[in-house]
């Protein structure tokens, strides 16, 4: 097989499984040493000398080179094989949650573009986080509005990448943005990434404000927790989700269904009284690097096997009908 090939599907799949990003990043880099170079170059021992290529890559490009899927390959894709929910990720013709080396992603926003045309989709929208994350350097207006204006550039043959933003709810159930620009975006994720632990009263109160504000449309995350992964566990905050759904479905917003693995978040009992609510709901990878877009598989089937309605998961909607719903309120 190709040798740039093989070295881009490793990086991808790394990215997949959440491994380390200086692993992914080294494959990517000898993608890089390498594009161009033709076979003879590529056969020369001379190559493993070459800035960028270290022993596990340059062993990828050879066995590539001999017409071999190279084996660390053949082991990440026997090790990616879909989780279930086929039927329902073949609706899906998008994601709402996705972030770029602007804030914490790992790449640039092109890489990200490539990626999701590569995976069939429609539409991406690209929100990178608030100001008040300093520590997933969150942007400020003044960057946000830059961004806006390269967004709109990544769009054409089928394609759409939205202008967005994973907005924090603040400690009040404010929002970290100014309001003309939340209402400019076409997306807007509102999450709470700090207190956690606050007072179920409170809490609710907090979340309750950001799924009745008329700038949301998607709630992400919304219990916070973690439940594996290198971050270690975190225990769900508390608050009162019959309240805080039915203040989803009065407005429209719709509840991130995060299809990260270490997150599964809303849990099962969560995801069925928001079901009964009957909200919307948003199948989103919450990607932070191209390979991590593909866990749409994981929320895929954590939905089907909920029985949450295709026609209410606002990701399966074909772009006229899901612009319209993001439009309701601006």
């Amino acid at each position: 097989m190709d040798p740039l090939d093989a070295l881009t599907e490793i990086a991808y799949l790394l990215e997949r499984e959440r491994s380390s990003r200086y692993k992914s990043k080294a494959f990517r880099t000898a993608a890089s040493a390498i594009d161009g170079l033709s076979d003879a170059q590529l056969r020369d021992p001379g190559l493993r000398r070459r800035a960028g290529i270290g022993e596990s890559t340059f062993a990828v490009i050879q066995q590539a080179l001999a017409g071999e899927v190279p084996e660390r390959l053949a082991k990440l894709r026997a090790e990616s094989a879909p989780a279930g929910g086929e039927e329902l990720r073949a609706q899906l013709k998008g994601d709402l949650h996705s972030h770029s080396d602007w804030s914490d992603g790992l790449t640039p926003i092109k890489a990200m573009v490539d990626a999701a045309r590569g995976l069939g989709h429609e539409y991406l929208a690209l929100t990178d986080h608030s100001p008040r994350l300093t520590v997933a350097n969150g942007l400020s207006p003044e960057r946000l509005r830059a961004q806006i204006e390269i967004v709109r550039g990544h769009r054409g043959e089928g394609f759409t990448l939205l202008t967005g933003i994973e907005v924090d709810i603040l400690d009040d159930g404010a929002l970290d943005q100014e309001d003309d620009l939340l209402r400019a975006l076409d997306v807007v994720v509102a999450s709470a990434h700090s207190k956690l632990r606050m007072e179920r009263g409170p809490m609710t109160k907090r979340l309750v404000a950001a799924a009745s504000d008329a700038r949301v449309d998607v709630l992400g995350h919304v219990t916070g927790r973690l439940v594996e992964g290198a971050r270690g566990t975190r225990p769900p905050s508390e608050f009162d989700a019959r309240e805080v759904f039915a203040a989803a479905a009065a407005s429209g917003v719709a509840v991130e269904i995060n299809s990260r693995p270490e997150r599964q978040d809303p849990p099962d009992d969560l995801l069925a009284l928001a079901i009964e609510a009957g909200c919307l709901f948003s199948i989103d990878s919450d990607a932070h690097a191209p390979g991590q877009l593909s866990l749409l598989d994981y929320g895929a089937a954590r939905a089907e096997a909920a029985g949450v309605p295709a026609d209410r998961i606002v990701t399966t909607w074909p772009l006229d009908r899901l612009r319209a719903w993001l439009e309701r309120s601006r």
